[in-house]
C-alpha cells in the first residue's frame, strides 16, 4: 500500500486536489518552477501558527494569531462566540489564513483563501478535539458538548475552510510564486456560518 492511499483511507472526507498549479512567472525568478500541492499540504500540516484575516461590518479588516488544525483537506480553527473574528464571519465567511516564516529569503509562505462554516455535529467535533489535543498537546484539550468546545468554563465555535485559492510564495533562491486553484467544497457535514 502506497503512502498515498493510506493517508486517503484515513480521510473521513474525499480527498481535495486543485483542479490547477499554476507558476505565476510575473512574480517568480525565470528559473522558479511551480510547487507541488503536497509542499503546501506539508506546511498546512505541520505550522503551529497561523493568521486570520476577517472583516468587520464596516468593511475594517481584522487580524489575529491563532492555532489551527489541518484535517481531511481543510483548516479547522476554533474561537470564542464574542470574539471579533466570530462576529466578522456571522455577517461575512470569506476570510484568509497565513502561516509560513518572518524572514526574506528562506522558507516558504501560504496564504489561504475561502469561506468559514461552523462545525456543529458533536461526533465531527469530538474527532476535531482529538486532532487538536494530538497536534498542540495536553494544553488542547477540548470537551464537546451541543455543537461546541468546552475548556473549563469557556465555549468555543469550531470552524473549518476548505481552500479555494492558495498561493505560495518561495523565498530565497530562486524567488517563486505559485496558484493553486479548487473546485467549491461539499458542505454535507457543516453548515454555513450565517444560517
Amino acid at each position: 500500500m502506497t503512502e498515498k492511499t493510506e493517508k486517503t483511507e484515513q480521510k473521513d472526507t474525499p480527498g481535495r486536489e486543485p483542479v490547477r498549479t499554476e507558476l505565476c512567472a510575473d512574480y517568480s525568478e525565470e528559473e522558479a518552477v511551480a510547487a507541488p500541492w503536497s509542499r503546501a499540504v506539508e506546511i498546512l500540516a505541520s505550522a503551529e501558527l497561523y493568521w486570520i484575516s476577517t472583516v468587520r461590518s464596516d468593511g475594517r479588516p481584522h487580524v489575529t494569531p491563532l492555532p489551527a488544525v489541518w484535517r481531511d483537506d481543510r483548516l479547522h480553527f476554533c474561537t470564542g462566540p464574542g470574539e471579533q473574528k466570530a462576529v466578522n464571519l456571522r455577517g461575512n465567511p470569506r476570510l484568509v489564513l497565513t502561516t509560513g516564516t518572518n524572514r526574506w529569503k528562506e522558507g516558504f509562505d501560504l496564504v489561504v483563501e475561502g469561506e468559514a462554516r461552523r462545525i456543529t455535529d458533536d461526533a465531527r467535533l469530538r474527532v476535531l478535539a482529538g486532532a487538536w489535543r494530538e497536534k498542540y498537546g495536553s494544553e488542547w484539550t477540548f470537551e464537546v458538548e451541543d455543537g461546541h468546545f468546552g475548556h473549563g468554563p469557556g465555549r468555543a465555535v469550531v470552524f473549518e475552510v476548505a481552500p479555494v485559492k492558495v498561493l505560495g510564495f518561495g523565498k530565497g533562491s530562486p524567488f517563486s510564486q505559485t496558484r493553486w486553484t479548487f473546485d467549491t467544497p461539499d458542505v454535507q457535514h457543516v453548515h454555513l456560518v450565517h444560517e
